[in-house]
């Protein structure tokens, strides 16, 4: 390997880890809504220069997780009323479609355990929404994330959720304020697997956009 190309992939490793480290950050609520990114600094606390750094602000950019300002420099992103209904608009139209791509599919039984699942979990959240409990529920929430792509093997549906599920991931801290929510969740998330399982698209489809829209007004309703 030459050393032009070396070079090369140092930056590029130092690119993705930039944009992994700080997504998890802004994800996690880490770095506050509106914080100012100082490329200096930041560079030098992840140990990376501030080209592959300014590469990482642009992908995070792109996903709305960062805000870049001309002559300002990066800020993390804040997500006011309106994009909160516009991201869950964009939602609703990506996840139903998928939800009928896999209750076409001839791997839709697959659903049927985790719809068990959702439904154990729901037995766990109403004898206490302890924080070990939760975060479980949320591994099991992706969990299906991943199946549903991996059923539907279709890597622009993928890719164009990925932006979405890192913004919804940051509003998950709200939701952690109401156990009443997160039974229901809990009982909605059954109820779009048991569709799927069952082959009934249109079932899988509005179980998934009722989900959607009661996450929403919960969300509307707690930043009220």
């Amino acid at each position: 390997m030459t050393e032009e190309r070396a070079g090369a992939m140092r930056a590029m490793n130092q690119s993705v880890r930039s944009y992994e480290q700080l997504k998890t950050e802004i994800i996690a609520g880490e770095l506050d809504p509106g914080a100012h990114l100082n490329e200096v600094q930041v560079a030098e606390r992840l140990g990376v220069s501030r080209t592959p750094l300014r590469e990482a602000l642009q992908r995070l950019d792109r996903e709305g997780l960062v805000r870049l300002v001309p002559g300002r420099g990066a800020f993390v992103g804040e997500l006011s009323l309106p994009e909160v209904r516009h991201l869950f608009q964009l939602r609703e139209a990506l996840e139903t479609h998928a939800v009928r791509l896999c209750a076409r599919s001839a791997r839709c039984r697959d659903f049927a355990s985790l719809a068990e699942e959702f439904g154990a979990h729901h037995a766990l959240l109403a004898g206490g929404t302890g924080a070990a409990r939760l975060d479980d529920y949320y591994e099991l929430t992706e969990c299906l994330d991943r199946e549903i792509d991996d059923v539907v093997a279709n890597p622009y549906l993928a890719r164009a959720m990925e932006p979405v599920r890192g913004q919804l991931r940051r509003l998950r801290r709200i939701a952690r304020r109401s156990p009443e929510r997160m039974l229901l969740s809990a009982t909605e998330h059954a109820a779009v697997c048991r569709a799927i399982a069952s082959g009934d698209e249109d079932r899988a489809a509005a179980a998934t956009a009722l989900h959607i829209g009661n996450s929403l007004r919960h969300i509307l309703d707690t930043t009220a």
